[in-house]
């Protein structure tokens, strides 16, 4: 079947008196002409004197798809002939003498002309798309390009004697075309019409029936004209022009077996970047040794989206298959035998998880319903579909049907590694061992892969539920294999910039994270650095054997909260500590009396405000005696006394007691203050090491119901170690001047409310992109002041000292796993191109014209996956050492 002045497909109109298909040739078909000359009031009168008809035999007519599908690799071969000069001459069509070159996309001639006829043929059209004969393939060029620049305020054809270009040359225009138009032949669809819904449904998930009715409406907005409604036909031209647009991409028409030699999963776009055996793997791979076999690995993850339903509409018999499995669905025969096969085996039960898509997947509701969803399988580091890895699910997520599209697209697989993750078990909901022993997070060989990749996609497909659900079975499928081809497509051509930023970020993430590994590091002992890295090693080399101790695990131990002691004992024995450490002490009870004041509330008792005045009776006692003392030492105190006499007296918790850090602008003792730096500076230490116990027993004991009691006791007392080592803090800074103390601030920081938080924060996310905070990072973390190992501390270090150095390995493996897929990519794209070049001699074709249009369009397609190879090289040069780019 040759197609001349228009590009067509499906051919009929709708008609009312008669639904029957009258079959005209081998090659088309078309319904009866619509008769109107009865008005609807003579139908109605004399109906009643019109025996009805018998009801007729289904006959094959019934069904135009069953009638297409066998011509399939008749109009497969057209349109490929089409992409070839087809039945042209040499010379032009207009002129008849110049050769051609050049013929429109959208004009309803596919006659080629010369570059004079083409631009004239054009004048009034100059938005229309040119595409150009290389002698090998139509290339698309513009009538800019072939010299046709339009003169605004000119009749067309008359040229401006003072012409202006716009700024640049390089004016755009948006324009929308399309419309139904009404001609004497049979109502068909262009080529053109047919790829901007395909492409307008991948972008904006419009539904066909939508798109057409917006054509109606451009053909006629006022609703006067009434037209046969052709939506069903147009519905059935869309399938069909998936379907070749489908098997031509993919080779099949290149093949002399035609589209039924088309193998399960061939029509589906492959992830360049994912290990592909004979296509962009290095020879000897299979040979490696194990600590670069894990480059060689397929990472898959699991899934199952709810959103896609499909009601209980049509049948497999009355909706019959265009493409059996060849893409993403898999083959709808097999599958439900498998099913049919295992309807009685009951669905295990999760023990360490609850979730209600699998341990309720028979009570899920199903009425009305021919499928609750669909589960895939999907690429986990890139995010695509794989080849039969998607179906329908009956009822909830059953292991059965998942279990079968796991096998299915792994049929065939040479690889000799497998990283799989179930993306349905979200692991926060799981029991505390499986969330340290499954983590990604802490798994080896694997880079920053989390799993996370189908949720991210179905963003983009959930639109498309709302037109897919009222499908038929097969056209259900056929849609959604088209949608997920567009997904991977478009993931394939941006591999390049999504794989470049990734290694931007990972050698970014790499260099801090090994830093702040190797800081951490120093601070561990000897002894417990050698243990803990032999154990993870053992654990990391035997990761399925239970036997060895999991070091990410912990145990489940009660941390008692041990009150922080200011050490002075050894500082009494002279005078001057005495005064400086009570005036520590004096310190800590005004902020221990401040505290008590702010808990009262507004409806305090008078127990409770008796008990406040007793307080405060007893601390100015203390003060007082205290200035004795101090005046000994500090004369210069009883002056700044004297002068604040006459003020009105404060209450004791808010007296100033004039420390040596309270003086710095008055004279003093230079021995008091370096005791007072002394003690401030131990302080310090001791608060951040009570805040940190504080902070671990509050983790350790934050799902406890019954422990609210001690928890509020704790939380007040890590808010008053927070307190008063701020105090330290302010104190330290202002000494430091005055008794030139250097580098002292390596240990102590001023601390945020930010900083504020324990070693192991089950609230975290992130774990990859996380830091060990500075108050975790003092030397000798993991042993007490005394030597002794305090075990909960203990384990708290050991498990964010394994966290940090995973983080440092995976980062590192990141970007070898990256480079090692932009090799991949760009090794996948020459292939690809090469064996494009293969198949435009692989089919001798039907006649010159048809093998003309194979060797133009296996061309076209080559020389595209060169210009990708090539544009993916320039951007991976600066990231990809220079030997691994060149040898591609």
């Amino acid at each position: 079947m040759h197609v001349s002045g228009h590009h067509v497909i499906g051919q009929g109109s709708a008609a009312i008196q008669s639904t029957s298909l009258a079959v005209l040739d081998d090659t088309s078909f078309a319904f009866a002409e619509y008769d109107d000359s009865f008005t609807m009031d003579e139908i109605i009168t004399n109906s009643e004197d019109v025996d009805l008809p018998q009801t007729r035999k289904q006959t094959a007519g019934d069904n135009p798809l069953l009638t297409w599908l066998s011509e399939h690799d008749s109009y497969l071969s057209e349109m490929i002939r089409l992409d070839g000069r087809g039945d042209v001459g040499g010379t032009c069509a207009g002129c008849g003498t110049a050769p051609t070159l050049f013929r429109c996309e959208i004009c309803d001639d596919i006659q080629l002309y010369c570059h004079n006829c083409t631009v004239t043929n054009h004048l009034r059209l100059p938005t229309y798309h040119i595409n150009e004969w290389t002698r090998v393939y139509f290339k698309r060029t513009s009538l800019k390009n072939l010299g046709l620049h339009i003169q605004l305020g000119h009749p067309v054809g008359q040229h401006c004697i003072l012409p202006h270009q716009a700024f640049n040359d390089d004016f755009i225009l948006i324009d929308t075309d399309g419309t139904v138009y009404e001609i004497g032949l049979d109502f068909c669809a262009t080529f053109q019409v047919l790829q901007q819904y395909q492409i307008l449904s991948f972008e904006s998930k419009a539904s066909a029936y939508k798109f057409y009715h917006t054509l109606v409406r451009l053909t006629d907005n006022t609703g006067l004209s009434k037209c046969k409604d052709h939506y069903e036909a147009f519905m059935r031209m869309v399938r069909e022009w998936r379907h070749l647009k489908m098997v031509k991409c993919f080779g099949d028409g290149h093949d002399p077996d035609g589209v039924n030699g088309t193998l399960p999963g061939e029509c589906a776009v492959l992830c360049p970047a994912c290990p592909q055996p004979g296509k962009n793997l290095p020879d000897g791979w299979q040979d490696v040794g194990k600590a670069k076999q894990w480059l060689y690995a397929i990472f898959v993850a699991i899934d199952a989206n709810f959103q896609l339903k499909r009601c209980n509409i049509s049948s497999d018999d009355t909706d019959p298959s265009l493409a059996k499995g060849w893409a993403y669905f898999v083959e709808e025969k097999g599958y439900k035998a498998f099913l049919a096969q295992h309807l009685g085996d009951e669905q295990e039960k999760s023990t360490c998880s609850s979730h209600n898509a699998v341990n309720m997947a028979d009570m899920k509701l199903s009425q009305g319903l021919a499928a609750t969803g669909v589960g895939t399988v999907n690429c986990a580091c890139h995010n695509m579909k794989r080849p039969n890895g998607v179906r329908d699910l009956q009822r909830g997520e059953k292991y059965i049907n998942m279990d079968y599209l796991f096998f299915s697209t792994l049929h065939g697989t040479q690889l000799q590694m497998l990283n799989v993750s179930y993306n349905i078990f979200h692991l926060p909901a799981h029991i505390a061992k499986c969330q340290t022993l499954f983590s990604f997070n802490f798994t080896c060989f694997i880079g920053r892969m989390d799993g996370e990749a189908p949720e991210r996609g179905w963003s983009n497909i959930n639109p498309v539920a709302s037109s897919t659900k009222a499908m038929g079975p097969v056209c259900h499928h056929n849609t959604l294999d088209d949608h997920f081809g567009d997904w991977n497509w478009k993931k394939t051509v941006g591999l390049g910039t999504s794989l470049l930023l990734k290694i931007k970020d990972a050698l970014a993430k790499r260099a801090e994270h090994t830093m702040a590994f190797e800081e951490f590091d120093t601070t561990i002992t000897p002894d417990h650095h050698s243990t803990w890295l032999a154990e993870m090693e053992a654990w990391e080399d035997n990761p399925n054997d239970t036997t060895i101790p999991n070091l990410f695990e912990a145990k489940a131990t009660s941390i008692m909260q041990a009150g922080a002691r200011l050490k002075l004992a050894e500082l009494e024995a002279e005078e001057l500590h005495v005064l400086i450490a009570s005036g520590i002490d004096l310190e800590e009870e005004q902020h221990r009396l401040t505290i008590a004041m702010e808990s009262l509330g507004l409806h305090a008792t008078d127990t409770q405000k008796s008990s406040i005045v007793r307080m405060r009776n007893s601390l100015c006692c203390k003060i007082d005696m205290w200035r004795h003392a101090q005046i000994l030492y500090l004369p210069l105190v009883q002056s700044i006394i004297n002068c604040a006499a006459h003020e009105v007296q404060e209450n004791a918790e808010c007296m100033k007691l004039w420390l040596p850090s309270q003086l710095r602008d008055k004279p003093c003792d230079p021995r008091l203050q370096n005791d007072k730096w002394e003690l401030h500076y131990t302080q310090a230490h001791d608060m951040l090491e009570e805040i940190c116990q504080c902070l671990e027993w509050i983790c350790g004991q934050g799902a406890n119901t019954q422990a609210q009691n001690a928890l509020a006791r704790v939380h007040g007392r890590c808010t008053a170690c927070v307190k008063r080592y701020r105090s330290a803090w302010v104190a330290l800074k202002a000494l430091a001047t005055v008794t030139k103390k250097k580098d002292w601030q390596g240990r102590l920081q001023e601390l945020a409310d930010d900083d504020i938080k324990p070693l192991v924060d089950p609230f975290i996310t992130g774990e990859g992109r996380r830091h060990v905070l500075w108050i975790w990072m003092m030397d000798g973390v993991d042993c007490s002041d005394e030597g002794d190992n305090d075990a909960d501390v203990l384990q708290g270090v050991r498990i964010e000292w394994c966290k940090s150095r995973a983080r440092a390995l995976q980062w590192s493996e990141e970007v070898e796993l990256l480079r090692e897929e932009m090799r991949r990519v760009l090794r996948f794209f020459t292939w690809q191109a090469a064996w494009w070049e293969d198949q435009g001699q692989r089919h001798v074709g039907e006649c010159v014209t048809h093998a003309e249009g194979l060797q133009a369009y296996a061309g076209r397609q080559a020389i595209l996956r060169h210009r990708m190879a090539d544009y993916f090289r320039v951007l991976c040069f600066c990231v990809v050492p220079v030997n691994r780019l060149l040898a591609f």
